[in-house]
């Protein structure tokens, strides 16, 4: 059947990671502007869209030290079009998610960056970039979701993505105001 996509994936499987926390780097800027150029470079006109998101894009805001990056492509599922590209730039596909906008991540081998793939017009691409933004902007979102951070990193997780998925009330409510 055409119409059926397949589950998600997680390349490599399931791992346990610690949670960690730290202030805000000055460096992360840098650090994301280092690799717009290195994913830019390697897929050229396919990058629709190259943007720092995530919690390493708000300044003051504590995060994992981990560079979240949004690239915008024609078609997200249409991995011949970028993919190969990324890893000959030393991104690792580490998730698919034909089911979840056909939402793909890559990282680095040091595991300091993700790098998240979605269709242009896909609604996660202003959901991701409305968060950042109203975080930049609201102290008070931003206090409120850094101590949710800081309360669940405390906890064991199976592993990120639990984590992940633990904020996903606060992100709702932030974004429903």
């Amino acid at each position: 059947m055409e119409n059926d996509k397949s589950p998600a994936e997680l390349i490599g499987g399931v791992e346990k990671r610690d949670i960690v926390i730290v202030p805000y780097q000055a460096e992360w800027p840098d650090m994301f502007e280092r690799h717009k150029q290195s994913i830019a470079k390697a897929v050229g006109k396919s990058a629709l869209a190259i943007e720092h998101i995530g919690s390493t894009a708000v300044p003051g805001l504590a995060a994992k030290p981990i560079i979240d990056i949004l690239l915008v492509v024609e078609e997200s599922g249409n991995e011949a079009s970028y993919l190969p590209q990324l890893e000959r730039a030393d991104y690792e596909l580490r998730v698919r998610e034909p089911d979840f906008e056909e939402h793909r991540m890559l990282r680095t081998p040091e595991r300091d960056v993700h790098l998240h793939v979605f269709s242009n017009g896909s609604p996660e691409v202003a959901r991701h970039l409305r968060f950042r933004d109203r975080l930049r902007e609201s102290e008070a979102d931003r206090k409120r979701y850094e101590e949710v951070k800081l309360k669940l990193a405390s906890k064991s997780w199976s592993d990120m993505n639990a984590y992940a998925n633990a904020k996903s009330d606060v992100i709702k409510d932030i974004l429903s105001n």
